[in-house]
């Protein structure tokens, strides 16, 4: 038998003769689907099935936080306290009912594991007020809270049933947890309270999710199973042309559009929240020609953003601000800064450092999302060049180059940013004092009204007055701050017209509890 009807047998028999069966295509990136340890991107798609969250998202809108497991929530003035209200109804896969109890251990035992997601709830203390209600308290200011509660990582579990299978939440659960191995297997069926229970758990492929014929919300399970295949974009390309319920998550824009004209299949080219950017460093002692602020002008207006969109290929969009399209707060396209020549000329003869030669760093050999830093650099380097600037390049091992950007050593540099969470604070770290800042030479003091702006965003909680400050501040970046964004790479997501809600979601790629069968 050849390979690919090997394959096509295996496929089919993970199909239910009871119900349709909802095939997810991706190249694993997995170590468990222990919700307070894993954070890799395969693992949301299973978490987020498995293990509610106080808050979610509707399809692929990411800018507003809804309530899941959460009802109404409050915070201080100064954002550091929160309080969140929880359902009555809801309760686990084995009827157990949620409490404050259980988010809790969940949060604790996130917090004390000191794995990979631990940073998300990074100077946070939990308790709870009463049966149905939960308290958090932050070192800082944490407007981030109701999206970073979306996170799969941050899934509630039965605490009950979790504790008797080796859970802790104590300040040394990092080395007296057990439960891992146990999260990875079926038997673990009453500790999330999701539509989907984990069926089958590999490494490898397949995993396998099947109904929670319990779950408390309205909105029941529609698959039979929901099955996540380990497959490389090439093959993922293959297999959603003849697929039945069927989405492929790793396909990149130019794949995406080979198949623009089946029928069958819904093509979305959509832009990623990966930012590409470029800095010059505004520390004198690390470069007295990239701190000059003309120097920063005469780039800002002097590069070809046009020309870097074409690179990047459909679905990629110019970056208006340094938050991504997608999120709150985010700028419209015509706050983006467009390329001007007689300026950029000008503020190059203001600098005065016209002839000095500039050196553009860049991680060599690596691409992201189909664009490749070399490429781009060399883009950059032309654009500049048209205007009267000599700049050479200097592409570096990523691990060196990595280590000079976060010293705060490169004196003209192009990176890229991917979120932590999809919310505007993240990108906070961009404002003088903070950390991309610092790495920037951008220090406190720098720029006050910037830093003022980013002051009251930081405690601001209500949507609206937030997405106004964070909108003034990317204006301001645009005009004064060292930080040029360039673009966002587009990411191609193709699922077969057979399925409803089959939305990209830049926090779970799939949400697969709000996907159903036509």
């Amino acid at each position: 038998m050849g390979a690919s009807a090997a394959f096509a047998e295996k496929s089919e028999s993970l199909r239910s003769r009871g119900g349709p069966t909802l095939f997810l295509d991706r190249a694993f990136q997995l170590e468990t689907s222990d919700p307070e340890r894993a954070l890799e991107p395969t693992s949301s798609i299973v978490d987020r099935a498995v293990y509610d969250t106080l808050f979610t998202y509707k399809g692929g809108d990411v800018a507003q936080p809804v309530p899941l497991l959460a009802t109404t929530w409050s915070a201080s003035k100064d954002a550091k306290t929160f309080v969140f209200r929880l359902r009555k109804n809801a309760h686990f896969a084995d009827g157990t009912p949620i409490t404050s109890a259980d988010v809790v251990f969940s949060f604790r035992r996130l917090i004390n594991l000191k794995d990979s997601p631990s940073f998300l709830l990074a100077g946070v203390t939990v308790s709870s007020r009463g049966k149905y209600a939960v308290v958090i308290r932050s070192a800082r200011p944490d407007t981030a809270l109701p999206s970073i509660l979306a996170n799969s990582s941050l899934g509630i579990v039965n605490s009950k049933l979790v504790r008797k299978h080796g859970g802790k939440d104590g300040p040394n659960a990092d080395t007296t947890d057990t439960a891992e191995h146990w999260f990875d297997s079926p038997a673990s069926a009453g500790a999330g309270s999701g539509p989907y229970l984990l069926k089958r758990f590999t490494l490898k492929s397949p995993i396998v999710l099947v109904p929670n014929r319990r779950y408390w919300g309205a909105r029941k399970p529609a698959f039979t199973k929901v099955v996540l295949r380990n497959m490389l974009p090439p093959r993922q390309l293959v297999s959603i042309r003849r697929g039945k319920h069927e989405v492929a998550l790793d396909l990149n824009s130019q794949q995406a559009q080979t198949l623009l004209r089946n029928k069958r299949l819904n093509v979305r080219q959509l832009p990623s929240t990966w930012l590409f950017w470029l800095f010059a460093n505004n520390d004198s002692h690390i470069s007295s020609t990239t701190a000059n602020k003309h120097f920063q002008q005469a780039v800002r207006y002097a590069l070809a953003y046009k020309s870097f969109v074409e690179l990047a290929g459909r679905g990629a969009i110019q970056a208006p601000g340094i938050i991504p399209s997608m999120f709150l707060g985010a700028l419209s396209p015509k706050n983006a800064i467009h390329q001007n020549l007689a300026r950029a000329r000008s503020q190059l003869a203001a600098s005065g450092v016209g002839n000095r030669t500039v050196t553009l760093e860049y991680p060599n050999g690596l691409t992201i999302s189909g664009v490749s830093f070399a490429a781009l650099a060399q883009r950059v380097q032309t654009s500049l060049q048209s205007v009267g600037f000599h700049v050479s390049l200097a592409g570096t091992d990523n691990g060196l180059w990595l280590q000079r950007y976060r010293d705060g050593k490169i004196a003209f540099g192009l990176y890229l940013w991917g979120p932590d969470f999809p919310d505007p604070s993240d990108y906070l770290a961009f404002t003088p004092g903070e950390l991309v800042g610092l790495r920037a030479g951008w220090a406190k003091g720098s720029d006050p009204a910037i830093e003022k702006l980013a002051a009251e965003a930081r405690v601001t909680t209500a949507s609206n007055p937030r997405a106004k400050f964070y909108r003034q501040l990317q204006v301001k970046l645009n005009e004064t701050g060292p930080f040029f964004p360039l673009l966002q790479p587009g990411h191609g997501f193709v699922a077969t017209k057979d399925l409803r809600n089959a939305f990209f979601n830049s926090q779970y790629e799939l949400d697969v509890t709000q996907v159903s069968p036509k």
